[in-house]
Parts: structure tokens; sequence; C-alpha cells
């Protein structure tokens, strides 16, 4: 199977997947070149590369797309799921990067760390300027988002002293409880208790704008903002206007628009805000998120390639339109499965979904198939017939 890897991937990692097959590794292939390169591939790993509708219908022998970050970035996953394709990501491998960058910006924006800096810099000696750090211990830490990342930093600010709120459209909400995570019900809830608020990434289906003009004059005067979710989250128009009139501090990584090269001019009224500390889309560069990614690849390719299992799927259906079920005992021989899908065919009912085990001695098998609709009487006796048909249930799926 050939393996197109275009992104960066460690020469350790690209090592590993050259043990699984033919790898060609071209971290620079434009989305023009992706066209006639993936041709011939069997499994596609790309990072920021826009995989459009078009490349994939024309990609006869794909079968895995691998997105080596978080979500489907730019697959076109609707036409992959169209032509039997998976589509596989690396949820979590950047948690633990983004939560210290998360707590990097929060202290650079509690201690003034630029602003002193700065006047090291200018040769000033500024140490009263400055002066107004507010500390962490006791402070409530809000977090608006999901996944590993948001659990980390909740135990970061633990560590802190801190006390740890979060709205998440994944988790169930349980104000003032004594779960792992104190959980609201809604966005502003957060913002009114919270002296940190900090936007993560949300699931692509949950995306919007989150901080909006209302969000920010709910916050407590004086608190801090940190964004390093997703780029629309934050209005940054209304962010400019707010946050001088409320005294907010803010920090961020992620911006509307931004570049979508490593180098290039670029100007963000943000930066203009008193205090401001920002970054340039940095919460994943570090050594140990790349090698953790690397191996996370490796991990979903291998699974596949070896043993048709497909980790961290992103278009399979969580639960199958199925309605009814067939649990079979059946003799272990050749075209028992295809006789009695031919008796179900002939009821015009579609097979959903279809496992199979073998026991010891390979001399039966345990089988079960999905149905989109309940077989008439005489597909199930048709079945039954079936001299290598040993038992025979119709069950309901709950």
């Amino acid at each position: 199977m050939k393996i197109l890897v275009a992104c960066e991937l460690s020469a350790a990692a690209l090592e590993q997947l050259a043990s699984l097959g033919d790898v060609s590794h071209r971290p620079d292939l434009t989305a023009a070149e992706l066209r006639d390169a993936i041709s011939d591939v069997g499994v596609l790993v790309v990072g920021r590369l826009r995989v459009a509708a078009d490349v994939i219908a024309r990609a006869k022998t794909l079968q895995m797309i691998v997105h080596a970050g978080r979500g489907a970035a730019e697959v076109a996953v609707e036409e992959a799921s169209a032509q039997g394709i998976f589509v596989t990501h690396v949820p979590d491998r950047h948690a633990d990067a983004l939560a210290e960058l998360v707590f990097g910006l929060i202290l650079a924006l509690d201690r003034r760390l630029v602003e002193y800096t700065l006047a090291l810099r200018e040769g000033r000696w500024a140490r009263s300027a400055h002066a107004d750090a507010r500390g962490l211990a006791g402070r409530t830490l809000g977090l608006l988002g999901c996944g590993m990342a948001c659990r980390l930093i909740a135990d970061r600010g633990r560590a802190f002293g801190m006390r740890a709120i979060v709205w998440s459209p994944t988790l169930v909400p349980t104000p003032g409880g004594t779960a792992d995570l104190e959980t609201y019900n809604w966005p502003r809830e957060v913002a009114r208790q919270a002296d940190v608020v900090v936007v993560l990434p949300l699931p692509e289906d949950e995306r919007g704008t989150l901080i909006d003009e209302e969000f920010l004059g709910s916050m407590k005067p004086g608190a801090s903002l940190v964004h390093v979710g997703s780029p629309g989250a934050v209005d940054e128009q209304a962010l400019a206007e707010v946050a001088p009139r409320r005294n907010l501090r803010v920090a961020t990584d992620v911006y509307a628009t931004a570049p979508t090269t490593d180098t290039a001019r670029f100007r963000t009224r943000l930066a203009d805000l008193p205090g401001f500390v920002g970054t340039q889309q940095v919460a994943t560069l570090t050594e140990q998120c790349r090698a953790a990614t690397a191996d996370e690849v490796v991990r979903i390719v291998r699974a596949f390639v070896v043993s048709g299992e497909v980790i961290n799927p992103l278009n399979l259906t969580e639960r199958s339109p199925a309605t009814w079920q067939l649990v079979l005992r059946v003799r272990d021989q050749v075209g028992v499965m295809a006789s009695i899908l031919e008796a179900i065919r002939a009821d015009g009912i579609n097979a959903q979904e279809i496992s199979s085990r073998v026991f010891l001695g390979a001399k039966a098998a345990w089988c079960t198939v999905a149905l989109d609709e309940r077989p008439s009487a005489d597909a199930l006796e048709a079945v039954r017939a079936l001299p290598d048909v040993l038992h025979l249930e119709l069950r309901a799926v709950v």
C-alpha cells in the first residue's frame, strides 16, 4: 500500500511507516499538486493541506485520510464518506502543549512579563509602572471548551490554587457539585464568575462566535481573556472596543484572519490594547507535541494496515440506522454468509452491519447481521432452512 505523507513528520515516524507500505514524504505538497499525487495512494496523511471534494473523487485507491491534528481541518469529509473513505484524526496529543501555552499567557498577563521585558530592552527600570498583578491563588478559572486540554488546564489551575469552572457542549452541567469538572449551561454563567476566561477549541459543529459584546460585558472588570480556540470564536472588533472600557486583559494565539504562510506582514488591532500579549498560532509547536502526534499517526496507520481497525474515525455513524438484527450460529463454511444475505435480499432489505467471530477449531461461528427493516417470515424460514445455519434469532435493535 502506498502511503503519502503530505505534512512534516519525524524521521523515526517515517521509518515506522515505511515498514507498513511504500512511503512518499512530500511536506511541501500544494492542494493543486495533490490532485495528481493521490491517484495511486492508499493512505493519505495531511496537516494543514486542503483535501477538496474533487480530489477525493479522483482518488480511486484511497482508503483512509489521517489528519495529523484535531478535527477534520481542510478535508472534505462529506465526499470522503460518500466514497467510503475513512477520515481519522489525532484529537488529544496536542493537549499538554495547549495547556502549557495557556498558563504561559495567563501568567504573562497577570505579572506583566511582556511590559517588563520591553522596558529592559529599552534600557528602562520600570518596577512600579506595571505592578498591578492580582495573583492567581483563590481566583476562578473559567474554561469554554471540551476534551483533554480542558481537563489538563483545569488541573493546572488547581495547582495554582484556582477554582475551575467550565462550559462545554459535551459535558453534563453540575453547578456547585463535586464532579471532576464543575460545569454550567451557558457561557455567560462562566463569564460572570471567572477572573480568567480561556477560550478553547470546540467541535466543528459547535463553532461560531462565542465571545461577543454581551459576553464581554458579562465579564468581571479587570478579568483576563485568553483565546486559543477557533479563529472565529471571538468577535475581535467587539473585543477591541469593550476591553479598554472594562479594563480586560487580553492574550490570544489565534486571529480571525491570519497569514497561511510562516512569514508575512500581519497587523491586528488587538495589539493596540493595553497589556496585550499575543503569540502566532504556536499552541502545538513543541517537540513533545510533534513527537506525540507522530506516534499517534503511526498507530492509526499501523492498526488500519495490519488489522483493518479504524482508530479515531470522524465519519462513521455513531449509531447504525438498523432497526432489526439477525443473531446466528453457523458452520464455518464457504458461502454461508452469501446464502444468508441472498435470502434477505429477496425482501429488498439492506444489511447495515455484519460481524462474525469464529470459535476454537474453526468449525462454527457466531454472526450478527443488522438490518434496516424487519425481514418477512418467508425470508427467516429460508435462512433457517439453510443446512449450515445452526440457530437463528431475530432481535429488535433498542
